[in-house]
């Protein structure tokens, strides 16, 4: 059936619910260690996640080059996770990868501060100025990740099917309403829709990473769209010899397609430090 992203308030109870959702509709539930695992299989350096994974790079983890390796790493992490069909991933901006499925059902999750505070202290025995520092470093580093690698405020409730405060919301009484949703908003014919649109995401992510990854091309911002048999190639070179070589590249990869470029060449640019 659907495809659900869930986005999450530290202390707003999102992996219950989503581990609720999991339960009720029989759905794999692709949590933070299952994602974390597959970025350090397709090759990220296990002990470099901590300065990109749903935070805020510091000033130079935000101009390395590890950068733009973490975000194609994660995007096909999420992409592989959702093309087996019937899951649930959270956090790490689920919801913004996989925004053109259209059988995505999109989810955040949100409470007061009072009420996060009173959770926090409870699981982990602090003291409100404790639970309050927790909460000021969790939501400042997801707005600094959603900024730095999507250019988005994840607070937006335009990205959302669904925004719930389970200040008012139990963990029951969310997870059925998202049950409810699913069921009268995804269609059989959104539902074969949703999985050609995921198998183009796909297919369009693992030639930016032989790109970038096998063939060296260093290309900042690479991004592959694919509409009908079209390939367009997105991002920006320092030279028309390297944009070129990415066609002729791409065409060899990808010999069904039609390949184009949309690379922007900027003479002397230089992506790292």
């Amino acid at each position: 059936m659907a495809v659900i992203a869930i986005s999450r308030q530290v202390a707003a109870l999102g992996d219950e619910i989503a581990a609720a959702v999991a339960e009720r509709m029989n759905y794999a539930f692709i949590g933070r260690k299952v994602i974390e695992q597959k970025i350090v299989e397709l090759g990220f350096p296990a002990e470099k996640l901590k300065k990109y994974d749903e935070r805020k790079p510091g000033f130079f983890a935000s101009l390395a080059k590890d950068r733009d390796e973490y975000l194609d790493y994660l995007q096909t992490a999420v992409l592989e996770a959702a093309s087996k069909g019937d899951c649930i991933l959270i956090g790490r901006g689920s919801f913004i990868i996989l925004e053109d499925l259209p059988n995505l059902i999109s989810v955040r999750f949100v409470a007061k501060d009072h009420i996060r505070q009173q959770r926090l202290m409870k699981e982990f025995s602090w003291d409100e100025k404790q639970a309050q520092q927790r909460i000021t470093e969790s939501d400042n580093n997801r707005l600094g990740f959603h900024k730095s690698f999507f250019n988005l405020d994840h607070e937006d409730p335009e990205h959302f099917h669904l925004v719930m405060n389970t200040g008012i919301l139990d963990i029951e009484s969310a997870s059925q309403i998202i049950v409810e949703l699913s069921r009268q908003l995804i269609t059989p014919e959104k539902e074969e829709a949703g999985k050609k649109k995921l198998s183009e995401l796909l297919t369009a992510q693992r030639l930016v990473n032989a790109l970038i990854f096998e063939h060296k091309l260093n290309i900042s911002f690479l991004k592959a769209v694919i509409v009908d048999k079209k390939i367009v190639l997105q991002g920006v070179a320092d030279s028309t010899a390297l944009a070129e070589k990415a066609v002729a590249v791409s065409r060899s990869l990808m010999p069904d397609y039609l390949i184009e470029s949309a690379i922007s060449v900027v003479q002397d640019y230089k992506a790292y430090p």
